[in-house]
């Protein structure tokens, strides 16, 4: 009798090793679905993402540079500086 009771609890508590080591997988494997999901969207979020246009001065070699006018509202007007 004593070594049905160990064989029932060897048993049990393998199958409970095995249940606990399948839960812990498919928890891994949708933790991973979800971080691929969340990794994609933010790729293809980055290529439909409009590219920044860096501005640049146009500078012709032999002109003397010119003074751009400097414009601004200072609350009571325009105010623009030639």
């Amino acid at each position: 009798m004593q070594s049905i009771r160990n064989l029932f609890l060897t048993a049990a508590g393998i199958a409970f090793t095995v249940m606990a080591f399948v839960f812990t997988a498919s928890l891994g494997l949708a933790l991973l679905g979800i971080a691929s999901v969340v990794m994609i969207g933010t790729m293809i979020a980055a290529r439909l993402a409009p590219r920044p246009v860096r501005a640049t001065v146009n500078r012709t070699a032999g002109h003397r540079p010119q003074r751009e006018p400097r414009i601004w509202n200072d609350g009571r007007g325009t105010i623009i500086d030639m």
